[in-house]
């Protein structure tokens, strides 16, 4: 039986079971997927139907609701899913590698463990999504909504989050490195333990951020703002802080410099030994396992 996940379902009627039975057993072979993503039942109340599995490359999902669908341990590369709704969605240990979420709203989803690499979310909202675990090399996220998101053990190497908010996000231990963030509203959250070395961080606010045991070095912060951020043991050797704003002396004396380290005028930077700024970061979780059955989603353009 496919499994359906809508409030709604409740008030099928045993015409609409019948028929869903029917078209299950007419595509049962990989090759009819994309028909499946496509096909819509008559009766609203089965307008939609949700994927604990399987694979569809290229898929075309633009404008669809797909509120609360589950995509646990499925393949879904280089599909568009353009200004789609996936609100509450589960895509949990999945792999949508090469896909465009761009403007798509993904408020309160589940992305845990999942494959978002090379991917486009710039525009999209994600407020409050939990991405614990996830991969998003090279991922596109300018001018989204990230805030409050859950972000702890995401690799964001090489990321675009130029303009977007990342305001109140848990992003402990979290790969930064050589991502675009000039104008990332950062504010109130926690970087902990997260690597932000090399990247472009030029007018970003870091203001009542977290930033115990990161690391700062190579990345260029002309005109970011650290008004009240916490620097509990932050590496910031070898790295340029000499036009920031906000930074004070308690600040930078908590920090671990060295001569490298450029600081605003009247400030100065304490050394650390190399031993102390090793911190063990949390393990990100497991991935899912996939079901044993897979079914693939059924959505209404409606």
């Amino acid at each position: 039986m496919t499994q359906i996940a809508s409030p709604l379902i409740r008030r099928l009627t045993t015409a609409s079971l019948a028929a869903g039975a029917a078209m299950a057993a007419l595509m049962a072979t990989p090759a009819a997927a994309e028909i499946r993503l496509q096909y819509g039942f008559q009766d609203r109340d089965v307008a939609r139907m949700v994927s604990l599995g399987g694979s569809c490359n290229r898929c075309e999902l633009s404008g669809r609701d797909l509120t609360g669908a589950a995509f646990h341990g499925a393949t879904f590369t280089n599909a568009t899913l353009v200004g789609s709704d996936l609100r509450g969605a589960e895509l949990m240990g999945s792999n949508f590698s090469g896909s465009d979420f761009s403007r798509a709203d993904l408020d309160g989803a589940t992305l845990a463990a999942a494959n978002f690499t090379d991917s486009d979310f710039s525009r999209a909202s994600l407020s409050g999504v939990d991405a614990s675990g996830a991969t998003m090399v090279r991922t596109r996220f300018a001018h989204a909504d990230l805030s409050g998101a859950q972000l702890v053990s995401v690799n964001l190497n090489g990321a675009i989050l130029s303009g977007s908010d990342v305001s109140g996000a848990e992003m402990v231990a979290v790969t930064l490195a050589n991502v675009s963030a000039r104008g990332t509203d950062f504010s109130g959250s926690d970087i902990s333990m997260s690597n932000l070395s090399n990247g472009d961080f030029r007018g970003a606010d870091f203001s009542d951020a977290t930033l115990n045991g990161a690391r700062l070095t190579g990345g260029s912060f002309v005109g970011a703002n650290f008004e009240d951020a916490e620097m509990n043991r932050t590496d910031i050797r070898g790295t340029d802080l000499s036009r920031t704003h906000g930074l004070t002396q308690e600040q930078v004396g908590r920090a671990c410099g060295d001569a490298g380290t450029r600081l605003p005028r009247n400030l100065s930077a304490r050394a650390c030994r190399v031993s102390s700024l090793r911190i063990t970061p949390p393990r990100p979780p497991a991935p899912p396992t996939p079901p044993r059955r897979r079914n693939l989603v059924v959505a209404s353009s409606d």
